[in-house]
């Protein structure tokens, strides 16, 4: 598999955790020959203050792991909806296919090793049924996802997943924004854009009454796909399922939740991705990957559960990782 890798970093937390995805790309996918792409939102109205990445070891480390810092404009988001980000960057990518990752994703196998239909975009199925909010008087999935997809020029019923009975969330396309891929990153922002924009700006009667903060990526996102005639990983989406959130990459999110259930697989890659001192002495700056990765609290994190037997709610793994004291962001 040849293809670019996209994530976006600017100053703070997002910098640390463009490290560790270099670090671990580097050593868990050797061969994997293309380029890493660190997009950088610029200056502008749209930040109140300069979100760059800063001269120092962080990015000293990204540029010597071989990552590209390429500037990006913001021309419709920014502060206001910095998931807006992962949009707006695919601008400023190189031609060629691509895959984008979320940056607190960490890579655990060898990339070149997979086969990809990039001409099939696909996304991240680790979601749960966080949009839209049915009332009780409707309107319902059909009514909502029907209307998008329409004012996008697509059709419903070429997107559902039918072994899901009818108004059950999980039969509508729908996708966390956590990693995506197409083959065409100018046509990919082009649809991904103008669907975000529409939902935001001009939306359909039926989901005025919507929450869309923080759920627009997600949104637009399926509409994306669907038009570039893509859809769900291992079916219409031109990638099998449980490749990325899975045996390649893991999506951790934050340090606790990522030492409390993900699989030893992943603990492994991360752990000797990060051994190293030239890697350790840049990340242990960042207070969770130092009391994570490099102090016991990702062991006595691992130590409460068991992975093959977590609790069906995420929110019950935080609260009792808050108890133990084993809580940081």
């Amino acid at each position: 598999m040849r293809c670019n890798i996209l994530i976006v970093a600017q100053k703070g937390r997002l910098t640390h955790e463009a490290a560790l995805f270099a670090a671990t790309l580097r050593h868990s996918a050797p061969s994997w020959a293309g380029r890493l792409i660190v997009a950088e939102p610029q200056p502008g109205p749209r930040w109140p203050d300069d979100p760059r990445i800063p001269a120092g070891p962080q990015r000293d480390l990204l540029e010597e792991l071989g990552a590209e810092i390429t500037p990006f404009e913001t021309c419709h988001f920014g502060s206001s909806y910095p998931q807006g980000n992962k949009i707006e960057a695919l601008a400023a990518m190189p031609e060629g296919p691509f895959v984008f990752f979320d940056t607190d994703t960490v890579i655990t196998s060898e990339l070149a090793d997979l086969e990809i239909d990039f001409t099939r975009p696909a996304a991240s199925m680790k979601r749960e049924g966080t949009w839209p909010e049915i009332e009780i008087y409707g309107p319902g999935y059909n009514a909502i996802w029907g209307a998008l997809h329409a004012r996008r020029g697509g059709r419903l019923e070429d997107t559902l997943d039918l072994s899901w009975p009818d108004e059950h969330w999980r039969r509508y396309l729908y996708f966390n924004a956590g990693w995506f891929f197409g083959a065409d990153p100018a046509a990919f922002h082009r649809a991904f854009r103008d669907a975000a924009l529409m939902v935001r700006d001009d939306p359909p009667e039926e989901i005025l009454c919507q929450t869309l903060d923080p759920w627009l990526d997600q949104v637009a996102l399926p509409l994306a796909i669907h038009e570039l005639g893509g859809g769900r990983p291992g079916g219409a989406g031109g990638i099998a399922d449980g490749v990325f959130d899975g045996s390649h990459s893991y999506h951790y999110r934050f340090m606790p939740l990522m030492y409390a259930t993900a699989p030893d697989h992943v603990i492994a890659a991360v752990t000797a991705a990060t051994a190293p001192n030239r890697i350790k002495k840049v990340l242990k700056d960042h207070e969770p990957f130092k009391r994570f990765l490099y102090q016991p609290k990702g062991a006595k994190a691992r130590a409460l559960f068991d992975r093959d037997d977590l609790p069906r709610k995420e929110q019950a793994i935080r609260n009792r990782l808050k108890r133990e004291g084993l809580w940081v962001r």
